[in-house]
């Protein structure tokens, strides 16, 4: 039997990955990316955790392509744009175990392993 909430699938970055270190001195990175689909904006948050968190901060930047495999979430909130209403939003969240590049940008200010 296989379990309904493991997904994959490439992603692109919509912003900087935002660190945090928990307080049992646990790395923590967030940010949120964007479904490749022409019809509709899938946004979705990743998270990262320990090591991975530490490697995807260093390597990966807005814009780039990344394939990723992991557990999906849904976390209901209330909207707070509108006055008076009791609607829930949904937004996903997905805890990644696995990262490959996809499809890097160019202009990459950081060459790792660059002597100059």
């Amino acid at each position: 039997m296989s379990n309904t909430n493991y997904i994959g699938g490439i992603v692109k970055i919509l912003e900087n990955p935002k660190q945090k270190i928990l307080k049992n001195n646990l790395l923590v990175t967030r940010f949120r990316v964007q479904f490749p689909q022409v019809r509709n904006n899938c946004i979705v948050q990743l998270t990262f955790w320990g090591n991975l968190a530490r490697d995807v901060a260093t390597y990966y930047r807005i814009n780039d392509y990344i394939l990723i495999e992991g557990y999906l979430s849904i976390v209901n909130k209330k909207n707070s744009n509108q006055t008076n209403s009791n609607k829930l939003l949904k937004k996903g969240n997905i805890t990644v175990l696995k990262i490959y590049p996809f499809l890097l940008s160019y202009d990459r200010s950081v060459m790792i392993g660059s002597d100059g």
